[in-house]
Parts: C-alpha cells; structure tokens; sequence
C-alpha cells in the first residue's frame, strides 16, 4: 500500500512540476526552410537565439520565459502545414512564427485563419501575405514585395530607361514583385516597355539559356529577382557573356550579405539594390545588436539576424502589451504595437498587419573581390510612398 501511495505521489508531483513549468514558459512553434534556404535561415536562427537570450535574461516576459521549438517545413506548403498542426496541437505552443518562402508563408496564413491561431510571418515576402490572402490572425514583419519595389522605382525612374527585361523565381514571391515593379514603374514612367520576361523554376534556373534570352531581347536594364544560388549561376553567366555591360540592373535581396558573401570575386558592380550594409550602420540601436551578435557568435550578422531577432522582439513585446498569449488578445495588442528593432522602432498597422520596418537601398561594389553595398540609404517602410494606404488596402483586402 506503502508503495501506492509513494507512486500517485511521485506522479502527482511530477504532474505538478510538469504543470509549472508549463505555467512558466510561453512556447513559439516556429516553422521554416532550414534545410532548403541555410544561407539566410542560419542566421535566422542565430538572431532569434540571441533574442530569446536576451529576453530571458531580463526575467522573459510576463514573468514567464521564451521557449523556441522549431521544426522544418521541407520547402512544401503541406509540410509547413502539417507541422504547425504538430505544434499547436502536440507540442502546445501559444504562437506561430516564421517561414520564408512566399508559398508556404501563406499556407501558414491560411491555418493561422482556419484555427483562429497567432502567426507572425517573418520573412514571406508576397503582397497575399497582408492583402488578398490577408486575415485577422496574420501579421507580418519585413517589407513586402510592393514595399521594395516602391523603395526601388524612385531609382529605377532615375535612370531613363525605356526598355526592360525581367527575370524571377517563377513561384508567388517572384510573380509577386514583378507584378509590383511593372505597375509601379509604368505609373512613374508611362512609355517604358517590357521587352522580356525570364521565369526560372525556384533553384533550377538554366542560367546560360536565361541570360541568352535576356540578351536576345536587347534591353537597357534589367529588373532582377533571384536569389541564392539561382543568383549565383546567374551573374556568373551574365559576367561571362557580357550581359551587363552598358546595362544597369535594379535588383530586390542582392545587397543582403548572405548573397553578396556566395558571389565573392564575381559580384557585380553598379548594380541598385535593397540589402544590408551591417558594417557602415551607426545607429545606436544597430551597434548595440551588432556588437551582441559578434560576441556571442564571433561572426558578422546578415539581414536573416536581423529578421530573426526583430521577430522574437516582435513577439515578446506584442505579449506583454496583450498580457496575454490568447490569439485574440494578441491580435488586438498587435494592432498599432511599437517594436525596438536593429533597424529602429518599428509598429504593425492596424489595417494590413504590415509592419514599417523598412530596408536598405543603394548600389553594389565589388571591393578586394568581396561585394559591398555603397552609397546607400534607409527607406523607412513608415513612409506614406512605401507603403498602399488604408483606402487602398480594404480593395485589395478580403474580410478578415
């Protein structure tokens, strides 16, 4: 009897500490590309760390601490679905966070509606995110395809030039920003004609035939939008045929050291770029960042750390305004909140969940075979030409 008694009080007991620490920990069940996309999502994940270090040191939020459980989406959308399924059901996590690609992000969006569940998109870049495919639930942290595009015509305009070739990932991002940039620079420059358009499978482009066709076409600039390796193979083939002599390239992500560092003596200069020049950044809120990510991980961060921690930021200071992590009450607290970020204070908008941080813009320059940025300047997302206002967004916007 003795031991009965011993055992349903060692199991009670267990349950309780189990309950406290349940009690004591508020889990973000974050959900990304790691294994499709490590060089931006390494640093990602780095950045979150150290914000979660952060946070916890100075007691978490809401007496509680921030907890990390992370699982990998495969790049497919019905894996990411299937794994915040696990998260919010198996693992009991309060909030989703995360994705990178534009596809999953909105499958993501969709469970995040479906469920009436938080999801704070990190990275998904297409306008769906906050306009058509924009729900209640569903907020977003880095500027959008428009918002870069808006930040990248102003330049682009500067340049006179009436022929234009395309090319992009052909999947939602890439559709996405190239819709945005034709629209945008059509209504800024009304007799400029698009002479070529090169959609390349995401990580598959055949870069020898897409820069003969975009050669072909003979354009004066060229509008680019892919990255990682498929921009890799792509300026290797434009140096080695002379795609870019004489011919100015607007280009969304290249500035971004995770790809800027792959192209090394082959980055291209001249190019007009959004990106992140972390080594010419002065601010205050920047230094102190950079100066606690390089202690901790003796390396240099990319945008991806920058996102990463951003969006813990986000996360925890969106919780301590609800005193919550009830969906609805962080749905509320999200509306208008104010963040401090590596890149200032930023806010989330009430009427697309869009948040103002913005991005930088200048050119590329390859220096001692490394690409740099230069010449460059921040184009706060809080600027009223950035960003569609509020009468435009309820157009575009489905009922929440």
């Amino acid at each position: 009897m003795r031991l009965v008694l011993r055992a349903v009080a060692l199991a009670s007991f267990a349950a309780a500490v189990a309950a406290a620490h349940a009690q004591g920990v508020i889990k973000i069940g974050e959900v990304n590309s790691y294994k499709a996309q490590p060089a931006f999502l390494d640093p990602y994940k780095k950045g979150m760390e150290l914000a979660v270090e952060q946070v916890n040191a100075k007691g978490g939020v809401n007496g509680k601490k921030i907890e990390l459980v992370i699982r990998d989406d495969n790049a497919n959308p019905g894996d990411a679905v299937r794994v915040a399924e696990e998260l919010v059901s198996r693992e009991q996590v309060d909030l989703l966070a995360g994705a990178f690609l534009s596809n999953t992000g909105l499958a993501l969006a969709d469970f995040a509606k479906q469920k009436k569940f938080f999801y704070l998109a990190g990275e998904p870049l297409t306008d769906k995110m906050t306009w058509q495919g924009g729900n209640q639930y569903t907020f977003r942290l880095r500027p959008g395809t428009y918002m870069q595009a808006a930040m990248l015509v102003p330049e682009a305009v500067k340049l006179k030039k009436k022929r234009w070739a395309l090319v992009y990932p052909n999947y939602e991002y890439g559709q996405s920003a190239v819709a945005a940039f034709k629209t945008l620079l059509k209504a800024a420059q009304p007799d400029v004609e698009f002479v070529a358009e090169q959609a390349t499978p995401l990580g598959k482009v055949d870069a020898g035939s897409v820069v003969q066709a975009l050669a072909d076409a003979k354009p004066d600039a060229i509008f680019n939008v892919l990255f990682a390796a498929d921009l890799s193979k792509f300026v290797r083939e434009g140096n080695t045929r002379g795609l870019f002599k004489d011919r100015t390239v607007v280009s969304v992500l290249t500035g971004e050291p995770e790809y800027m560092d792959a192209l090394k003596d082959e980055a291209p200069n001249g190019w007009i770029v959004t990106g992140y020049p972390y080594y010419g950044i002065d601010t205050p809120a920047h230094q102190a960042f950079l100066k606690a990510y390089e202690a901790k991980y003796k390396d240099y961060p990319r945008l991806g750390s920058v996102v990463g921690y951003s969006m813990i930021m986000s996360a925890v200071a969106g919780i301590d305004k609800a005193k919550s992590t009830d969906p609805d009450k962080l749905v509320a607290a999200f509306k208008g909140l104010q963040v401090d970020t590596p890149f200032g204070k930023i806010s989330y908008r009430a009427e697309d969940h869009q948040s103002t941080m913005g991005a930088y813009v200048g050119y590329t320059k390859n220096e001692g075979g490394k690409g740099v940025m230069v010449d460059y300047a921040y184009r706060d997302g809080a600027d009223a030409r950035f960003q569609p206002s509020a009468e435009e967004v309820k157009k575009s916007r489905a009922t929440d």
